[in-house]
């Protein structure tokens, strides 16, 4: 099901593999021995290396990362961006939020709109939501038969290859929390009157579809994890220990590229400054 190696592997799905989202623990901290103070500061270094290899990505301009968040409502999408690239320099980040498709957009496929916002050289973009709602969503709200979400498998797969065949570097996580955890979040937003606006009475409704969505996410994470697009099932409960692991996995991920930053066209020996 998956790969044990470390904080990084230890949340890699395998390809191929069956994904039954009830066997992987929400809760579990044991990346770092449930040791929360060591964790942060642990996580505080990573911050800082995804940074300078951020800085790496976008000055040698040949590298591209796409990073894909997923998760039930409450898992932590929007604070994992936060948090995690709280050191990373804005120009060269770009986060896509995918909402219901509007007017033009359900004119096209449904990959049309996704594949206009993939990175350019250089650049990091996350999308917070993606092409997934559409083998997601569309099923649990049964808004397209499932003779059409289940193909979709198959062409997400092509378009991810291609992606990464064409230098994009893909990550994907799912950020997984228990619906007792989402309770409590979601109670917090409403007794919090700054937080009531990013409350949504609505979901309520996905709440109560919660093992429509627990099958669909797992057929999903399972039939597209791939080694050019990998996915990872991070365990969300624990706000600190979901961004030490996706901040792990991160820098892991770029530390793969072996970047370098590129050298001048120039002698600097022979530049005066007067």
């Amino acid at each position: 099901m998956v790969e044990k190696r470390g904080l990084v592997g230890r949340y890699r799905v395998r390809p191929g593999s069956d994904v039954d989202l009830n066997s992987w623990d929400p809760d579990d901290t044991s990346g770092c021995g449930g040791n929360e103070a060591r964790a942060q500061a642990r996580f505080a270094a990573l911050t800082r290396d995804l940074g300078q290899l951020q800085d790496r990505l976008y000055a040698g301009h040949e590298h591209k990362l796409l990073i894909v968040l997923q998760a039930m409502d409450t898992g932590g999408k929007d604070g994992t961006i936060r948090k995690v690239f709280q050191d990373v320099d804005p120009q060269g980040l770009r986060v896509v939020s995918f909402k219901v498709p509007n007017a033009e957009e359900r004119e096209y496929d449904y990959l049309w709109r996704v594949h206009k916002q993939v990175p350019r050289r250089g650049e990091m973009v996350i999308f917070n939501r993606s092409h997934y709602e559409d083998v997601v969503a569309a099923r649990v709200h049964r808004l397209v038969s499932a003779r059409v979400w289940a193909r979709r498998f198959a062409q997400i797969n092509d378009f991810e290859r291609m992606l990464s065949e064409e230098g994009v570097t893909i990550i994907k996580f799912f950020l997984h929390i228990s619906k007792r955890e989402q309770k409590s979040r979601l109670q917090a937003r409403l007794d919090d009157a700054d937080k009531r606006w990013k409350f949504n009475p609505d979901d309520l409704k996905d709440r109560k579809r919660w093992p429509a969505y627990m099958r669909a996410y797992g057929d999903a994470i399972g039939k597209t994890a791939s080694a050019w697009a990998p996915w990872y099932i991070v365990p969300a409960d624990h706000k600190w220990y979901r961004n030490l692991a996706v901040a792990a996995i991160m820098v892991d991920t770029l530390q793969g590229l072996n970047m370098r930053y590129p050298q001048p066209t120039y002698d600097p020996s022979e530049i005066r400054i007067d």
